[in-house]
């Protein structure tokens, strides 16, 4: 099931660029991304609220807390940048560098979460890197 959602957020994320794109033309893009935020926060909190999940929140660790806020803090600088070099570029050469975070995310999981870097991630690392240079270029 994780693979209808994985498919799902590309799809989503790839209309959210786009969107963006044509949205931003004459906004800040610091106003454009507080715009977005608060359309995330409704919808997010929305749904939080219709599936009753909101007394989940007193049973969260100190630790989920910090980190949960760690993750919010850096997903904020993320869509601060992404907007601003959207403004600033085209959207087919902003993107494939923005999902250099792929191969950023998984050479962080190898050294804070341990996970294994086979040869098959490091090959994929490489080409995701490759054609990032290529489409970028």
């Amino acid at each position: 099931m994780w693979a209808v959602f994985a498919v799902l957020s590309a799809i989503f994320a790839a209309l959210t660029s786009i969107l963006a794109k044509v949205g931003i033309e004459g906004v800040s893009s610091n106003l454009a991304t507080a715009i977005r935020t608060l359309v995330v926060v409704i919808l997010a909190w929305g749904i939080v609220f219709f599936t009753d999940a909101q007394s989940g929140i007193a049973s969260i660790s100190r630790k989920s807390w910090l980190f949960l806020i760690l993750s919010g803090l850096a997903t904020g600088a993320s869509w601060l940048c992404y907007y601003r070099a959207l403004q600033l570029g085209e959207a087919s050469k902003v993107v494939p560098v923005d999902k250099m975070s792929v191969v950023i995310t998984l050479a962080l999981a190898f050294i804070f979460l341990h996970e294994e870097l086979t040869v098959r991630s490091l090959v994929g690392m490489a080409l995701i890197t490759a054609g990032t240079l290529f489409m970028a270029l």
